[in-house]
């Protein structure tokens, strides 16, 4: 009897547990569906099973139960749209276990989650959660792990984060956390690994982190720390990652590092340490990977790195590292990354680093590494990558380095190569980048390289190659850019370059001996970028197939023999920025097509040293918006060219502040107008005042007339205005006194009269921006502004209208030079005394400027012609 009552009473209290526990779960599901009801996809499918007539604990997706208790929330990548505010945390006191992560959570962390006491992971990592990390969760004492890295958290890390002392993963990087690193985080001494990259972080680095002697992993990385590393980061035994790259750290690297024995990645790149590399590094004997570069370390590399025989990546590249390269290096056999570049190493190429086999990256450029490349380096059979650029490397290219089978970017540029370029690199079937510019390589181009069918960048400028451009270039299929600019290069342009529109970006053959015409087969759907062939000896017309390159950006045809009228359908390119036709046998006025949004894009425009002639037109500078813009916004230089292409930089020569200059790189804001030494008349356009963006004006040396334009005054950025050796009139406009930057004016020959403007830049010119303008007063002048004295405008004072004219005077120059000549030299004195005294001074100054320019036009000339002649003996 005794025994049924007690099973009976049993039954009763196991009933009631039942009854308790199934409420209990109730109400933990009534709140997640509040919860749920929250979400902005109801519609979610991996959800749909939670739903009141279901069991919560049994069927709900990613619901786990303990006890009827919910235990652990996992809808991890459930796409899960919506916040935490009503998040049930005072109705789930048993749960341990939440991941949230992967979803597209937003809002703030509640403070409410301190009321889940018996959480030991929390995972909410990849959402978009925003404001701070509440204090409240340093109340969650059985934390073991936290997640909460890439959202977009802000504020500080809060100090009760060091209560947790039970804590093993703390991963808060990659949000915009502020402040300091919390000394308590060195109270938690379970703590294996601590991540914090990532973030806006400053001030130093805790010493109290020495504390953390379990921990496996830092993670600092891309931060704003500043102050050295502690020496205590020594005591971390255990340390297996430390990454404090992408920082402000200084100071020099604490040997205590040399304690880290269980080391495999140490990575303290783009810092500002200085000092030597300390010698204890090379008891890192588990090293894998060791980063150290940009910074500024100087001294040798030690000799001990060579005991680092399980490195796999050494990057020491962008410090101030001196000596030679150590024989040592040579022997880390496992290395498949080796970047000593840009660094003051000297001396040779240890013939030792051929035994790296297993490397696919060698990189020992910008150094001043001299001596023979060596042959050993054809050893490298993996090696994908090389780049001995930018050094003072000396001798023929090693007939091994055919043995590269799997090499792709080679890069030898920059450097006193010699000698034929080898046979051997037709090997080479896996090649797509070869720099071999800047050297003094000779001979021709190997005709086998046309066999390498993946080949996308050719760039061999700047040598002394001879002979002509193989046609069978025409069937590199996939070739990119194509570079043979300053060598001794002869013969016809292949014409079948116009057929390789379709891959061709940049071909660059400028300052060669080529001669003939151009191709005429550049068709629709090309793909070229820029074209240069300056200084060359092309002739006949420009081709109108190059309309067809819709994409053409830098057009580049100067210092050639081309005969023609300007191309009116250049208008037709839109993407045109660059167009160069100076110095060539260019003639007839310039027209302009009605289409308003042509030319939109040109930023660069040089007509200078041809003949044409008839009036500047109005029209065509309407056209130059891009000159009519200043972009306030770039804070840092940019340059024209195909975004993020690092193979080649545009490059064009100017005339500016009186001098020529070759520009190896565009910049963006740079905008220029040379229509000089022409034969252009007429009015200077006043809406050339509207082109607010230009750097350069130059239309000097033609038959302008009129007034110069006050609209010319908008011009505040300009450095440079040159309006000399033509035939303008009136006063100078005093709003040319505002152009702030301008750095040359040349006003000179003219017949300009009236005050010089004063104030501003306008004090800085000397006696020669004006000469030749008999009726100018003021400074820095001799005849003061105000006083009665008035220009002679008769009676011998000399105003030539025409070519004609000015080909009398000249006649008539030559003439009493001849007679002086044939008389002696007292004669010829006397003859020009004469004209002197007769008030013909005027126009005799203006015929010897005009000889001075026709001298220059011959040196120019000259100089050309002896660069010629001296390719001419090179290839001899």
């Amino acid at each position: 009897m005794m025994v049924t009552k007690i099973f009976s009473i049993f039954q009763f209290l196991n009933f009631l547990c039942l009854f308790t526990v199934t409420f209990a779960s109730t109400e933990e599901a009534i709140a997640l569906l509040k919860w749920k009801a929250t979400f902005k996809n109801q519609n979610n499918s991996l959800l749909a099973s939670w739903t009141q007539n279901s069991n919560a604990c049994g069927n709900w997706y990613g619901v786990t139960c303990f006890n009827g208790k919910v235990n652990k929330l996992d809808i991890r990548a459930a796409n899960v749209i919506g916040t935490l505010y009503d998040f049930p945390f005072s109705t789930l006191p048993f749960l341990e276990y939440v991941d949230l992560s992967m979803n597209n959570l937003s809002g703030v962390i509640p403070p409410h989650i301190g009321n889940l006491t018996n959480l030991v992971s929390l995972d909410l990592h990849t959402n978009h959660i925003s404001g701070t990390i509440p204090p409240q969760i340093g109340s969650l004492a059985k934390l073991h792990t936290i997640y909460i890295y890439d959202n977009l958290l802000n504020g500080s890390i809060p100090s009760s984060l060091g209560n947790l002392t039970n804590l093993s993963i703390l991963y808060i990087y990659q949000n915009n956390l502020f402040g300091s690193i919390p000394m308590e985080i060195g109270d938690l001494r379970s703590l294996a690994y601590l991540g914090l990259s990532t973030n806006s972080l400053n001030g130093s680095i805790p010493a109290s982190l020495g504390n953390l002697t379990s921990l496996s992993s830092l993670y600092l990385h891309e931060n704003h720390l500043s102050g050295s590393i502690p020496e205590e980061i020594g005591y971390l035994r255990t340390l297996d990652i430390l990454r404090l790259s992408n920082n402000f750290l200084n100071g020099s690297i604490p040997t205590s590092l040399g304690n880290l024995t269980n080391l495999s990645f140490l990575s303290l790149f783009q810092n500002n340490f200085s000092g030597s590399i300390p010698k204890e590094i090379g008891n890192l004997r588990s090293l894998s990977e060791l980063i150290l570069g940009k910074n500024s370390l100087n001294g040798p590399i030690p000799v001990s790195l060579g005991n680092l025989t399980s490195l796999i990546s050494l990057n020491l590249r962008e410090n101030h590292l001196s000596s030679s390269i150590p024989e040592e290096i040579g022997y880390l056999r496992n290395l498949s990354y080796l970047d000593l570049s840009t660094n003051f190493l000297t001396g040779s190429i240890p013939p030792s680093l051929g035994n790296l086999n297993g490397l696919y990256l060698l990189s020992l450029y910008a150094n001043n590494l001299s001596g023979y490349v060596p042959s050993e380096l054809g050893n490298i059979g993996r090696l994908v990558t090389m780049y001995l650029n930018i050094n003072q490397l000396i001798g023929s290219i090693p007939d091994s380095f055919g043995n590269l089978r799997n090499l792709q970017w080679m890069y030898l540029h920059n450097n006193n190569l010699t000698e034929k370029i080898p046979s051997s690199f037709c090997n080479l079937m896996k090649l797509e980048v070869v720099y071999l510019g800047r050297n003094n390589l000779r001979g021709e181009i190997p005709q086998c390289l046309v066999n390498i069918s993946g080949l996308q960048v050719l760039k061999i400028e700047d040598n002394n190659l001879g002979k002509d451009i193989p046609s069978s270039i025409c069937n590199l299929k996939s070739l990119r850019i194509f570079d043979l600019g300053r060598n001794n290069l002869k013969g016809a342009i292949p014409q079948c370059f116009g057929d390789m529109g379709g891959h061709l970006e940049v071909l660059d053959i400028h300052q060669n001996n080529l001669y003939g015409t151009l191709p005429e087969t550049f068709s629709n759907g090309s793909v070229l970028r820029s074209l240069d062939l300056h200084d060359n000896e092309f002739e006949g017309k420009i081709p109108r197939s190059l309309a067809n390159c819709k994409n053409l950006e830098i057009l580049d045809l100067g210092d050639n023999h081309f005969n023609d009228t300007f191309p009116i359908w250049f208008e037709t390119l839109p993407n045109l920025k660059v167009l160069s036709l100076r110095s060539n046998k260019l003639h007839g006025p310039i027209r302009a097509l009605s289409n308003e949004n042509m030319f939109s894009e040109l930023r660069i425009i040089d007509l200078s040293y041809n003949a044409f002639t008839g009036n500047l037109s109005t029209s065509l500078f309407q056209k130059f918006k891009a000159m009519r813009t200043i972009d306030q916004t770039v804070k840092e230089p940019t340059y024209l060219g195909k975004s993020g292409e690092r193979d080649y930089n545009d490059s064009i020569t100017i005339s500016t502040k009186g001098m020529e200059y070759e520009l190896e790189r565009i910049l963006t804001a740079l905008k220029t107008i040379d229509l000089s030494s022409n034969k252009f008349e007429g009015h200077i356009p006043s809406n050339l005042g509207d082109l607010i963006a230009l750097r350069v004006l130059n239309l000097s040396h033609n038959r302008l007339q009129g007034n110069i334009p006050s609209s010319l005054g908008s011009l505040s950025v300009v450095e440079s205005l040159d309006l000399s050796f033509n035939q303008l009139s009136g006063e100078i406009p005093q709003q040319l006194a505002g152009m702030t930057f301008l750095s040359l004016l040349n006003l000179s020959h003219n017949h300009l009269q009236g005050c010089i403007p004063q104030g501003r830049q306008f004090s800085t010119f000397q006696n020669n921006s004006y000469k030749g303008n008999d009726g100018l007063q003021g400074f820095p002048l001799s005849k003061g502004c105000g006083s009665n004295w008035t220009p002679e405008t008769n009676n011998g004072d000399y105003e030539p209208d025409d070519e004609e004219s000015d080909s009398e005077f000249l006649n008539d120059f030559w003439k009493a030079a001849l007679m002086g000549y044939g008389s002696g030299l007292c004669i010829g004195l006397s003859i020009i005394y004469f004209m002197i005294s007769t008030g013909n001074l005027k126009w005799l100054a203006r015929i010897i400027e005009e000889l001075e320019h026709k001298i220059i036009m011959q040196q120019r000339k000259k100089r050309r012609s002896q660069r010629q002649n001296k390719r001419r003996n090179n290839r001899v």
